[in-house]
């Protein structure tokens, strides 16, 4: 497997338009046409693949929270097809691990503050419980803190 220095070299040769930028988090950030690395993370090659993928897939933004379980599928699907081209590996736990902590973000927001039930998103941040009527306000929550805000109904 490549070092994630070799990676990159080879990744911007080959994909010009983008840009690799190192910073605390893997992310793409389709705005600036850059991923963003952390070569001291855990798996980082592999990482480097799926913000890759979802470069190439031209992800830039998603409606409901179930949307953004999909594309992250996706992005895992064509970095798996990305691995034989730049000698890296990517194991099924990686991928399922961190597809897992997408599930456990989404059920995280739609578990009503309330009654503990899961509800139904409505909006981009907003959400509802239909055991209990309670709405809520989620905030994006990737790389903070879940915050869930009750909303008077």
């Amino acid at each position: 497997m490549p070092s994630i220095s070799s990676l990159v070299a080879k990744l911007v040769a080959t994909y010009p338009a983008v840009h690799f930028e190192v910073g605390p988090e893997f992310m793409w950030s389709p705005t600036r046409q850059t991923i963003y690395y952390n070569p001291a993370q855990p798996h980082a090659s592999a990482l480097l693949l799926h913000e890759l993928a979802h470069a190439l897939l031209g992800h830039d933004d998603y409606r409901r929270d179930i949307e953004l379980i999909s594309l992250e599928r996706q992005a895992w699907d064509k970095a798996g097809t990305l691995t034989a081209q730049f000698g890296v590996l990517i194991d099924e736990d990686t991928r399922e691990n961190h597809l897992d902590s997408y599930r456990d973000w989404l059920h995280a927001r739609s578990t009503c503050p309330n009654c503990s039930a899961v509800g139904y998103q409505m909006k981009k941040s907003l959400y509802h419980c239909v055991a209990c009527d309670a709405s809520w306000r989620v905030n994006e929550a990737r790389v903070c803190a879940l915050r869930r805000h009750k909303v008077a109904t």
